[in-house]
């Protein structure tokens, strides 16, 4: 089996898991939005596992895994390990101890932060990709990747497992990023 069809089934199962396992929740986090949970794939040992190695594929040959706040954290370090490389968390405002180094976006209804540690990790040139659960308007993505940027990575991929295709996240992506880094979705939701 070449690695493409390799690649392709497993990207196939991790799709037929989120499809036998994703719940679909009404009016939450407000009415007449419907929210795509994808807890219950990570709660059962082979969807995770299925979920996880397809990501690690589409990050392969990342230095580093950057996890967003909080989800990307969960599906971020099984990718991490998948892959043998080393793991860092992109918190939100307040989470790290000092020194840090941080970023401030626009939220649709306020701003936000997130921050990075400032020192133990050297971020300069390595080849970074960011993971979270879902891609939506993609605000949290670029800054995060504006952040991981200005420590001295380089971020090459960006891997979710659903992409929101009603909402501008790829758009986003291309216009605030560019071509040079990848987005990778498993679904689209």
């Amino acid at each position: 089996m070449s690695l493409t069809e390799r690649s392709s089934d497993l990207r196939g199962l991790a799709q037929a898991a989120i499809e036998q396992h994703a719940r679909l929740v009404a009016d939450f986090p407000s009415p007449g939005v419907e929210f795509k949970d994808l807890t219950p794939v990570l709660a059962d040992a082979a969807a995770f596992a299925a979920v996880t190695g397809a990501l690690a594929q589409a990050c392969a040959g990342a230095d580093l895994i950057a996890g967003i706040d909080a989800r990307g954290f969960l599906v971020g370090g099984a990718v991490a390990r998948e892959l043998g490389t080393g793991l860092v968390a992109v918190r939100k405002a307040g989470k790290l101890p000092p020194p840090v180094i941080g970023v401030d976006y626009q939220l649709e209804y306020g701003t936000s932060r997130l921050e990075v540690p400032a020192e133990g990790i050297d971020f300069t040139g390595r080849r970074v990709a960011v993971v979270d659960d879902v891609l939506a308007t993609g605000g949290t993505v670029v800054a995060a990747t504006r952040l991981l940027e200005s420590a001295g990575a380089r971020v090459e991929a960006i891997a979710v497992i659903m992409e929101l295709a009603d909402l501008p996240g790829r758009a986003t992506i291309a216009a605030d990023l560019g071509p040079a880094v990848r987005v990778h979705n498993l679904c689209r939701g």
